[in-house]
C-alpha cells in the first residue's frame, strides 16, 4: 500500500488575516498528481473555495480559461445537485485533476440509491423551469456517468481540454 498525503484544511482557512465569517469547518484538501481531492461539508463558502482552488490549479497546469470556466460550471452543477437532493452540509468528496484528454471532475455523495437522471426536455424549452443543470453538464462534459462507490455514489465527468504539460 502506498502512503497518501494527509488531509489538511485548505490554506485559505488557516490564514489568520481571513475574516472569521469566511472560516468554514469541513474543507480538507488532499493534493494528487495533476489535481486535488477535497473532502467537504457542502456550503456556499466551501463551494466558492473549491471553485477558486480548481481555477488556480487548472490555470497553473496550462488549461485554457474556457475549459477552466466549463470545469467550474460542471463542478457547481454537480455539487448543487447533491445539496438539492440531501440538503446543506451534506458530506461530499470532490476530485478535480488533469488527464491526457481533459479535466476529470468527480463528485461523491453518501447516498447510493438516488441517482441523477438525464431529462428529455430540451434546455431552451419553456417547460424546463428546473433540471437544466445536468443538461449543461451533458453539453460541457459529454458522457458523464454515475457509479456506486464505497462511500455512496460518484458522478464522473470529463471536460475536454488540452493539458499544458501534454
Amino acid at each position: 500500500m502506498h502512503p497518501t498525503a494527509p488531509l489538511t484544511p485548505h490554506p485559505a482557512f488557516l490564514d489568520t488575516n481571513v475574516p472569521a465569517t469566511r472560516i468554514t469547518p469541513g474543507f480538507y484538501l488532499r493534493h494528487r498528481p495533476h489535481g486535488f481531492a477535497v473532502h467537504l461539508c457542502a456550503s456556499s463558502q466551501n463551494l466558492c473555495a473549491v471553485r477558486q482552488l480548481a481555477r488556480a490549479d487548472l490555470l497553473a497546469q496550462g488549461i485554457e480559461a474556457d475549459a477552466v470556466d466549463s470545469t467550474q460550471l460542471v463542478l457547481s452543477e454537480l455539487v448543487g445537485n447533491s445539496v438539492r437532493a440531501y440538503g446543506d452540509c451534506v458530506p461530499l468528496v470532490v476530485e478535480v485533476y488533469v488527464m491526457s484528454h481533459g479535466v476529470a471532475v468527480n463528485v461523491h455523495d453518501p447516498d447510493p440509491s438516488t441517482l441523477p437522471r438525464r431529462r428529455a426536455t430540451p434546455l431552451d424549452s419553456a417547460e424546463a423551469e428546473a433540471g437544466r443543470g445536468l443538461g449543461l453538464v451533458d453539453l460541457l462534459a459529454p458522457g458523464w456517468r454515475v457509479r456506486r462507490s464505497s462511500i455512496g455514489k460518484q458522478v464522473r465527468c470529463r471536460v475536454p481540454a488540452e493539458p499544458g504539460w501534454g
